[in-house]
């Protein structure tokens, strides 16, 4: 048998060995999927690494055994639930014998609207994101602490209900899970058969990264037009195994990167801020130039499905339009705040749409087509 090792063979069985036990809501989820396992072999390749992140509204999506079945490909997979902050970063800082690849199920009681803030672990993570970030902490008794700086960088697999804070989101690969249909079939995952299988595959991983190491490394590939900025971040890496394996997985890859990153577009509502200025380019000041502050509170609280009608217990109202809106600035860099507009009933106080344009093209999402 030969040493060397097909990438897109491998890439393929790792494949196949998710479709055994995972029933993921579209294809390019298999991919995203698949190359994440490979990625995490090849981790100091790479200047960042991306969180992968299975979500779903209700339970019993298959989020947990997609974490499952992970765990028996990535190297030295440490699967946590409600573990600590302190607790993971000792682990990544290589004190319990090398890095881990972080599997954190449940990670809806952490940062879910029950839980509170938790901003030791979303700052460990964000850190983690990124080669060379470390998370600072104080170590000692009494008086004799000193700051020390320790290692965030590790791959990082995550399953929850709902969603979870934007800065984790935007770092992330979202697969949208979803229960299965009576006429989606998978195999049952035992344990005691399938985490050997799984592991077989693992080591096989491990040896094809050793050997494609420096050309992953020296990679800088070419991204689907408009991925850039964090999209960009999080698919460098994904995309660069792809080239590196062959076949046809750089071609798969750059389509399920354009798939996954516009739906995460579309399920991207923004901050409260962007859905404002939104808000006001698609639905209130539409084929106006200007518009009284009155009219577009008026406007703005008869929206369906939107949250200007119960901010806190009551509706938007003119002092809390403009304290948001001035956060933003006009194309000239100064506080869009209102002006005068003179109506046939006198003069009002209101928002010109010169003022908004600049902060509507920076911030907001492309218009609607229609």
């Amino acid at each position: 048998m030969s040493d060397t090792i097909d990438g897109a063979e491998l890439l393929d069985d790792v494949e196949r060995f998710h479709r055994r036990f995972n029933v993921f809501p579209t294809e390019a989820a298999y991919v995203a999927v698949t190359l994440w396992d490979a990625h995490a072999h090849l981790l100091d390749a790479f200047d960042s690494t991306p969180r992968i992140a299975f979500l779903s509204p209700e339970p019993g999506s298959g989020k947990s055994r997609a974490l499952d079945v992970i765990e028996t490909l990535v190297p030295r997979a440490m699967a946590a639930v409600d573990a600590s902050a302190a607790a993971l970063f000792r682990s990544v800082s290589g004190m319990d014998g090398g890095r881990p690849t972080i599997l954190f199920d449940e990670i809806d009681t952490v940062f879910g609207p029950k839980a509170g803030e938790n901003e030791q672990l979303r700052g460990f993570i964000n850190a983690g994101h990124t080669r060379g970030r470390v998370t600072y902490r104080c170590v000692g008794d009494g008086a004799n602490q000193q700051v020390q700086g320790f290692p965030s960088y590790a791959a990082l697999a995550v399953a929850g209900l709902g969603n979870l804070p934007d800065t984790i989101m935007t770092r992330s690969v979202i697969i949208r899970m979803r229960r299965r249909a009576r006429n989606e079939r998978v195999e049952s995952f035992r344990t005691r058969i399938h985490v050997r299988e799984g592991n077989k595959i693992r080591d096989r991983l491990a040896k094809w990264a050793e050997s494609v190491q420096q050309q992953v490394t020296d990679s800088f590939p070419e991204l689907p037009e408009g991925v850039d900025d964090r999209p960009a971040d999080v698919w460098e890496p994904l995309i660069a195994v792809a080239e590196a394996a062959g076949g046809d997985w750089p071609r798969r890859a750059r389509e399920a990167c354009v798939a996954l990153v516009t739906a995460s577009k579309a399920n991207d509502k923004g901050s409260i801020g962007i859905r404002l200025l939104t808000d006001l380019r698609d639905h209130v000041m539409v084929g106006i130039d200007r518009l009284p502050t009155v009219a577009i509170l008026d406007r703005l609280n008869a929206l369906d499905d939107a949250p200007w009608a119960d901010m806190g217990g009551k509706p938007l109202d003119n002092r809390r339009l403009s304290r948001m809106l001035t956060e933003y600035v006009t194309a000239d860099g100064d506080p869009i705040t209102s002006r005068n507009i003179r109506t046939s009933g006198g003069v009002l106080k209101g928002f010109h749409v010169d003022d908004l344009s600049d902060a509507w093209a920076r911030y907001c999402p492309p218009p609607p087509r229609t």
